[in-house]
């Protein structure tokens, strides 16, 4: 047994053609950072739940994924950021969504958690929440970000919901083509770990999909769906929301360990492979003995581990 993490910023139509290299070298260098802290914090005898909130809540500070200071925007242009948090040990878990003041969404869900007699708070409530607890808000105009204004105007033109790894949409793309279903969860954040002592952990976050109605909810803050710890592993899962939350991603995972008997990495491929249609979704995860794995079935997902005995990992396109 021993100490592992793993985390993600995303998996989708991901394509070094499409994607300028300056992107991709940013995202994998926060990669790389947000792995080091949580590294170090895990060296350091931090517990699985305080090291997911903090490498979370890292990468919710940057403008390089779909999450805090990068959320997309809803079609009225507005941010509604969503996030949930679980504790693989106690199986407390606590969710927000709709908020858009609040600096980490990861941090205020664990707050619902620790506070509240509640799992889930949503939109004036949790906003409201925020303030009474002293978590830092801003002005709604800091998540706003020109790239962002952008990827709303070309989603408005072409009359679509864009997600943010895909190709992308233009006026005439066909409906079928133009990921009109989707869900920029491929854009989303997440983080397992496993403690020195065996605890699990799992935190995810993120803005949602561009363009999408005001009021939607997507699979990061419900607790099975897009996240998930227990016992046996810990898992954040990134896709199209609605198909994670059809095929409860992250709770069929855990599942399959408590009885089926299989192992981390079976158990997260029979789900991505099996359960959600190709292209959809791409999950992290850590069992209890330091087990890593990290499982996509869409082009790349931005990706990255280590676990006690020596090996780390940094990646972005699939594995041939």
């Amino acid at each position: 047994m021993g100490w592992a993490i793993a985390l993600h910023g995303g998996a989708g139509d991901i394509s070094p053609s499409l994607m300028p290299p300056h992107i991709l070298e940013a995202r994998e260098e926060c990669l790389r950072k947000c792995l080091h802290i949580g590294v170090s914090a895990l060296k350091a005898k931090a517990t699985a739940l305080d090291v997911v909130e903090l490498v979370v809540r890292e990468m919710e500070n940057h403008p390089f994924f779909n999450a805090g200071r990068g959320s997309v925007l809803t079609t009225d242009g507005t941010v509604e950021m969503e996030a949930s948090i679980m504790d693989g040990n106690t199986k407390n878990c606590g969710a927000v969504s709709g908020l858009s003041t609040v600096v980490s969404a990861i941090s205020l869900a664990r707050h619902v958690m620790e506070k509240t007699p509640h799992i889930y708070l949503a939109f004036d409530g949790a906003e409201a929440f925020a303030r009474e607890q002293g978590i830092e808000t801003v002005d709604t105009s800091y998540f706003v970000t020109p790239e962002n204004i952008e990827r709303l105007r070309n989603a408005k033109e072409a009359k679509k919901v864009q997600i943010d790894y895909n190709t992308p949409i233009h006026k005439n793309t066909p409906v079928e083509t133009a990921a009109s279903n989707g869900d920029s969860q491929l854009g989303t954040v997440g983080c397992v770990a496993v403690d020195c002592h065996g605890n699990l952990a799992a935190g995810t976050s993120t803005g949602g999909l561009v363009n999408k109605m005001v009021g939607r909810i997507g699979d990061t803050p419900v607790i099975g769906a897009g996240n998930y710890a227990n016992s046996y592993c810990a898992v954040s899962a990134t896709g199209k929301g609605e198909s994670i939350i059809r095929a409860t991603v992250a709770r069929d995972v855990a599942a399959l360990m408590e009885y089926k008997g299989l192992s981390l990495k079976d158990a997260a491929d029979y789900v991505i492979e099996k359960c959600v249609p190709k292209g959809d979704a791409g999950l992290v995860a850590v069992s209890a003995t330091g087990e890593v794995t990290m499982s996509f079935n869409t082009s790349g997902m931005f990706r990255a581990c280590a676990s006690e005995d020596g090996y780390s990992e940094i990646g972005i396109f699939a594995l041939n």
